[in-house]
């Protein structure tokens, strides 16, 4: 019955679930939370970059732990598939 009550961060359940037993709900909504931000930031700058400049790189999430980076297929300007377009972006602040 010890094994019920063992805490999150026991050898036990490192073994278990890997480095994913070292975060907790609080590390994952702070990930969350870094995400949207990096994504706003981004947002900003690109509706007032110049429009001459190199379109800016859509930036990459916080690493969780057990997850695999998103390697999928990209569109519109180096961002992930259904980010909006810097047309779009612009006519939404303007």
């Amino acid at each position: 019955m010890l094994v019920q009550h063992l805490p999150q961060d026991s050898e036990l359940a490192r073994s278990l679930h890997g480095e994913a037993a070292d975060w907790s709900v609080t590390d994952y909504l702070l990930a969350a939370v870094i995400d949207r931000l990096a994504e706003s930031n981004w947002m900003f700058a690109t509706v007032n970059r110049d429009e001459d400049s190199d379109p800016l790189d859509f930036p990459e999430p916080v690493p969780r732990p057990g997850s695999k980076p998103e390697t999928g297929p990209e569109e519109r300007t180096g961002a992930p598939t259904g980010a909006p377009t810097v047309e779009e972006l612009t006519r939404f602040f303007s």
